[in-house]
């Protein structure tokens, strides 16, 4: 099986395989309140900056730091205060190695677990992360931090898109930053070899959905801003998808015959990033 590489690194990769930082551009992106949304190259970092200073959800990875420095400076100058991790895959904690050194980092357990150990996919490995790349402070079902006037709570949600995934809401500014539980328009990675499950998936979005308000906005581990709405799209393209897997598996179908049959041609837009509908019909396949 082929290692797995975020779209953004793809794209931004020279002829010889390897990312060409110095083209990646950090945009900064008002959401609501205190909060904005950067993106670049990896996984949409959140941001909550105030008169506290600045928090920030996830960190791309670690060439990056000085981009993400500078574009936080633009939104204010103030001090790093805190880092999360919504979960352990190094397009959203590579920064924590550069960044790490100015803010303490936190994030669920088994981030910091699968960090220290190193990890498998397929044939691909990560090795363990250096000491400042993990979290220091780690929690179990949910942590909350008070700063900028808001509770930033941060909440695990097991067996989803790893078993480490943690979202995040600001709850004055009525924003949820959703990690890679939420590819906004694409189809997941769903690390079933690290904890993630499609049905765990499907039920952690369905309680989601029913505990925020219907003008959330919702930053997405990938893709654009997103309303309400397009979460809900993003379930029911689950639903339907892995129950035609069901359907294919029951029948006695192996991989190769249900991407034969095209058997997900119908949400085929929905493959047209770094997951392309052969792959999700892969995963779907294995993260049970």
């Amino acid at each position: 099986m082929r290692r797995l590489f975020p779209l953004a690194l793809l794209l931004a990769s020279s002829a010889f395989g390897q990312p060409n930082w110095e083209n990646v551009e950090i945009k900064a992106e008002k959401v609501a309140g205190t909060v904005y949304m950067l993106t670049g190259l990896g996984g949409n970092i959140g941001v909550s900056a105030g008169e506290d200073g600045i928090v920030i959800v996830d960190d791309q990875y670690a060439p990056l730091a000085p981009k993400i420095r500078e574009a936080l400076r633009a939104i204010m100058d103030k001090p790093l205060k805190f880092i999360i991790n919504t979960h352990y895959h190094g397009d959203h904690t590579g920064g924590n190695a550069a960044l790490g050194r100015e803010a303490p980092i936190l994030a669920h357990h088994n981030t910091r677990k699968r960090l220290a150990a190193g990890t498998r996919r397929g044939t691909s490995s990560v090795p363990p992360a250096a000491k400042e790349v993990l979290p220091i402070v780690t929690f179990d079902s949910s942590l909350s931090i008070h700063v900028n006037g808001e509770e930033i709570r941060a909440v695990h949600f097991p067996s989803g898109h790893t078993d480490g995934d943690v979202v995040i809401f600001f709850t004055s500014a009525n924003v949820v930053h959703m990690g890679d539980d939420f590819f906004n328009g694409r189809f997941p990675l769903i690390d079933w070899e690290n904890g993630g499950s499609v049905t765990g998936l499907i039920a952690n979005i369905d309680k989601i959905l029913g505990m925020i308000p219907d003008d959330v906005k919702i930053i997405p581990g990938h893709g654009p801003l997103a309303e309400k709405a397009a979460l809900q799209r993003y379930l029911t393209m689950l639903r339907e998808t892995s129950a035609v897997i069901a359907a294919a598996k029951k029948a006695g179908k192996t991989v190769e015959q249900a991407r034969e049959e095209k058997v997900l041609a119908r949400w085929e837009e929905w493959g047209k990033q770094s997951i392309t509908t052969d792959r999700f019909i892969e995963i779907l396949y294995n993260a049970r």
